[in-house]
């Protein structure tokens, strides 16, 4: 069982947690994630990627968007409540040294996975560029700490409320026509804003890193749910990433695949909506 600390809701239906799990926050390293059961025996198992830790008060940080049954379970979780299950540190670790100038660009909530990956680029003395975009405003997350980190700061929108109007492509192309390029790109966000990273990159030659979040069971490898074809082989983004080539990535078939369970998703999203609706019902607050 492991005890949550704190809980902050940083946007709608983003939540940040403080979860109390010492040997997971003494081993874990940049780029790594965890995978989350709340029931014993037949609960999901959620990958998710650890945003930060603190190896002194035994704590992990876990940031997720509630879009499904299970997130939304975990997103009600209170402080002072458990998790049953947190298993952990799971994948290859982010491979940093001082490479020269990154630019690291964030989507969304991938900004939450990329936040430790700037940490760790800084600590090694590279000269960082961060890139944050949303679709709107609000759902900007992270972004006092990115400032915080970054030698260089761009926000982008799509509406345009904060920052540049436009997407994280935009002045991706910009920075990588500059003289010197880049030495490294790491884009983290939804599947299609890493593909077209990777397509802004690829001309200019810049190398360029991607976090695959793909559905998962095990973390093991043993069940291939998370496979994904990567340079035309197969590999398997529990223990052969979550981190591959950009350049490399067929992202076309892996959103084949993560839409194969939709259906599913969604019907159990709406039973659990309809749980809550009717708890609420019998306890006077619908």
């Amino acid at each position: 069982m492991h005890e949550i600390v704190s809980k902050e809701i940083l946007t709608d239906d983003v939540y940040r947690l403080r979860v109390r799990a010492p040997l997971i926050a003494e081993e874990r390293r940049p780029g790594q994630f965890v995978i989350v059961q709340l029931e014993e025996e037949y609960g999901e198992r959620i990958p998710l990627t650890i945003a930060d830790a603190d190896s002194r008060e035994g704590t992990i940080t876990l940031i997720f968007q509630a879009v499904g049954k299970t997130t939304h379970q975990l997103g009600d979780l209170k402080v002072g409540e458990s998790i049953q299950s947190i298993l952990g540190p799971l994948g290859k670790p982010t491979h940093i040294e001082k490479f020269g100038t990154v630019v690291c660009v964030g989507g969304g909530i991938g900004t939450a996975p990329l936040h430790p990956i700037v940490q760790g680029m800084k600590a090694a003395g590279n000269r960082l560029i961060v890139i944050l975009g949303a679709r709107t405003q609000k759902l900007i997350i992270l972004e006092r700490e990115m400032r915080a980190l970054a030698d260089e700061f761009i926000l982008c929108t799509d509406d345009g409320s904060a920052g540049r109007k436009g997407l994280v492509t935009d002045p991706l192309k910009e920075i990588c026509g500059r003289t010197p390029k880049p030495d490294l790109a790491v884009a983290i966000g939804p599947p299609i804003m890493m593909k077209f990273c990777a397509e802004a990159t690829r001309p200019f030659g810049v190398p360029t890193v991607v976090s695959l979040n793909t559905i998962m069971v095990d973390g093991t490898g043993m069940c291939g749910g998370c496979r994904v074809t990567v340079g035309k082989k197969t590999q398997f983004v529990c223990v052969d990433g979550p981190e591959f080539d950009g350049h490399q990535v067929d992202f076309d078939n892996m959103m084949k695949r993560l839409k194969a369970y939709k259906s599913h998703e969604d019907e159990a999203h709406h039973k659990c909506h309809m749980e809550t609706q009717a708890d609420l019902l019998k306890e006077g607050r619908a």
